[in-house]
């Protein structure tokens, strides 16, 4: 796998998919749905595979010598690697604003969701979606790819407003907390977070790689 995650990387990915990798940095935006940023990485990652697809580049892999497991796992790995890279931008501008930039007059009036650990989980919860429905949806082909991401884009969208709405429902303002407060509830919530996407992930793999595995190319 570890070769086809260098094939990737090298010869499959588009370049907007490493570019997109900034928009975690979208987290030090205040007044702004900080989340379409996981959103925009998503997309980026979307170009290699619009790419890769116009190359044939899955007929390509599938004549490698290698298992077309190997060939799902790989894609999952690249996947995984950008929104790795992501998530490190944004936990980066997250314990900046909860920190250094705690006092800010600009983020103390931010009326959208703050950059804290809450925040972070939810952007893991949309990669988890974007790695179940979207990647997960076009190895059922391993082609078509427009119809799980539009149906990935309807999920994605219906999360961001539901976790920007939710910290104004009586009773879960802690979920929009501001710098360390309510830390021990915003860390049990990033660790939910994590093990969504963890979970979502392995489960939507092995799937793929089984659908995959029965596909006549």
């Amino acid at each position: 796998m570890r070769n086809m995650l260098k094939k990737e990387m090298r010869l499959s990915a588009s370049v907007l998919s490493y570019l997109f990798i900034g928009f975690g940095l979208m987290f030090f935006l205040p007044g702004y749905p900080i989340l379409c940023g996981a959103f925009f990485v998503t997309l980026g990652i979307f170009q290699s595979f619009q790419s890769a697809r116009e190359a044939n580049d899955i007929v390509f892999s599938a004549l490698l010598p290698v298992a077309k497991r190997d060939i799902v796992k790989g894609k999952y790995a690249f996947v995984c690697l950008i929104e790795g890279g992501a998530f490190l931008l944004m936990a980066l501008a997250a314990a900046l604003r909860m920190t250094v930039f705690s006092h800010s007059a600009v983020y103390r009036a931010n009326a959208l969701m703050n950059a804290n650990c809450f925040a972070l989980g939810m952007a893991c919860v949309i990669f988890g979606l974007f790695n179940s429905v979207f990647v997960g949806g076009f190895f059922k082909t391993a082609y078509k790819f427009a119809r799980p991401f539009v149906a990935y884009i309807v999920v994605c969208l219906f999360v961001i407003f539901a976790a920007e709405a939710a910290h104004r429902v009586p009773g879960l303002e802690k979920l929009n907390a501001f710098g360390t407060d309510a830390i021990a509830l915003q860390l049990i919530l990033l660790a939910a977070g994590i093990l969504f996407f963890v979970l979502i992930t392995v489960l939507s793999c092995r799937s793929a790689c089984g659908r995959f595995e029965r596909l006549d190319l």
